[in-house]
């Protein structure tokens, strides 16, 4: 299993390599470790038990492949191939298949890092990747985008390692379980750096912007998988220690009511949907022992409604509500709406049932108005005009696209059986209830209520300053 670990971390990167010398097999070679990936994410279901490895004693590196990191392989799986099958007949070079390659890599060994060091390491080269298919176009307002996220991740990842050298300082030993013995500055540096990569409550402000200005195929890729390498290491300390746990699942109520907050007078689509993943985020903390089902779920679904958001008419919905949108992408539209909201028979259903039933109780009231303000925000889409297409419009829809729709909506319902124990009567019409309730507030009050929000906290200067508050509000929690 060692060997066979090891392979399937170090494939991408050298599948990449190839993809850059053999431009004409970089969309098979992407494809190719997707699968791979997905398959080893289906091994490491079957076999049940973690698997942990450690190479180089107390130097090298902690690994520890289990069912919770395979939920997020999975999403990543996912994700992953759905885009590469979106982009299939696109313009797109190799330099782009060469990137998402070693993002996906990355992002693979993020999951599977169990100490600080190689978990740096791999942040650092998902940063790269990421700035990189964020510029990608090439204009200046990419570059710029790019570069704004390049530097709130750089300057959040020199706190961590000043955290990181703490952990070792105190017990010779980079491993997740040294935060035990660690000083309460180096809890404080590490998990400040990890709520930026996450996107996770105010530290998370550089996320709408850096989503809604990017090509649908990077949105959709780091709003599915690239925040989740800041969130897995989050609830792993979360179960991993006692005295964790509260302060991660205290972000995790803030991070949804913050998010849902905004996305919900929100009018623009793409930072509807950037807003609601800080909020989705929060979902994941709220509950950390369930998280990896909400995080597949999640991931599925976002990408899908980025992938979408990439295709409409308009990102403005006052605009699409005066402009009908071709039915077939109305439909995949509102199955997606529809997963995120909570509703039967997808999975977003039984991962909000499973993290409700795992909430503590002063988290109910928090996460129920989460719930209701999320059914207010899809509703938006939901109940946008549409009508029939024409030939021409039928034509214009890549099949690309479908390609991608049908394994993204197809795993919401196929993800159902993680927890088809969900499906009884009184779980059923709680998130029914939810829903009904949104779509009434959206209808009667949200759909002409008009209030813009200050933007001034997405400033590039005060996401820094940002960054400093929070690093010292989490030392005072955790000090508590």
């Amino acid at each position: 299993m060692k060997e066979l670990t090891l392979i399937w971390i170090f494939s991408p990167f050298l599948l990449g390599f190839l993809a850059y010398i053999l431009p004409n097999t970089s969309r098979l070679l992407a494809l190719l470790a997707a699968i791979a990936s997905a398959a080893y994410a289906g091994k490491l279901f079957l076999g049940g038990t973690a698997v942990d490895f450690r190479f180089l004693d107390q130097f090298g590196i902690d690994l520890i492949l289990d069912p919770l990191a395979a939920f997020f392989i999975l999403t990543n799986a996912l994700v992953t191939t759905a885009v590469v099958c979106y982009c299939w007949k696109s313009n797109k070079t190799a330099f782009f298949y060469t990137q998402l390659l070693i993002l996906h890599g990355s992002v693979n060994a993020a999951f599977a890092c169990a100490d600080f060091m190689s978990l740096y390491v791999a942040l650092e080269v998902l940063s790269i990747a990421t700035f990189l298919l964020i510029s990608y176009s090439r204009n200046d307002r990419s570059i710029w985008i790019g570069l704004r996220y390049l530097f709130v991740s750089n300057v959040a990842m020199l706190f961590y390692l000043v955290g990181t050298i703490l952990v070792y300082q105190a017990n010779h030993s980079f491993a997740f379980q040294g935060l035990q013995n660690a000083p309460l500055e180096a809890i404080a540096l590490i998990f400040m750096a990890l709520l930026v990569k996450g996107g996770i409550f105010v530290s998370g402000f550089w996320l709408p912007l850096t989503h809604s200005e990017s090509e649908a195929p990077v949105s959709a890729l780091m709003s599915g998988v690239v925040v989740k390498a800041g969130i897995l290491p989050l609830v792993r300390c979360a179960l991993l220690f006692e005295a964790v746990d509260p302060i991660i699942r205290i972000f995790g109520v803030a991070t949804a009511l913050l998010g849902v907050f905004y996305a919900v007078l929100e009018k623009d689509t793409k930072r509807i949907l950037a807003f609601h993943t800080i909020s989705q985020v929060g979902f994941i903390l709220a509950a950390p022992e369930v998280g990896g089902f909400y995080a597949l779920s999640h991931g599925l679904v976002k990408a899908a409604l980025f992938l979408i958001a990439g295709i409409l008419p308009s990102r403005n919905i006052k605009e699409l509500q005066l402009q009908p949108i071709p039915n077939s992408i109305w439909i995949v539209l509102v199955i997606a709406s529809f997963s995120i909201s909570g509703f039967p028979l997808l999975s977003g259903f039984g991962a909000k049932v499973l993290t409700m039933k795992n909430l503590l109780p002063w988290q109910v009231i928090g996460m129920n108005l989460a719930a209701v303000g999320t059914a207010i925000s899809f509703a938006k889409f939901i109940f946008l005009p549409h009508q029939q297409e024409s030939s021409t419009e039928r034509l214009s829809q890549k099949q690309g696209f479908w390609i991608a729709m049908t394994l993204l909506l197809g795993g919401l319902l196929v993800a159902n059986i993680v927890y088809y124990e969900a499906y009884t009567l009184e779980n059923i019409l709680k998130p029914l209830a939810t829903i009904v309730i949104g779509w009434i507030a959206y209808l009667v009050i949200f759909q002409r209520l008009v209030i813009k929000l200050s933007r001034a906290i997405e400033q590039f200067e005060n996401l820094i300053g940002v960054m400093i508050i929070s690093l010292v509000v989490i030392f005072g929690i955790v000090a508590v």
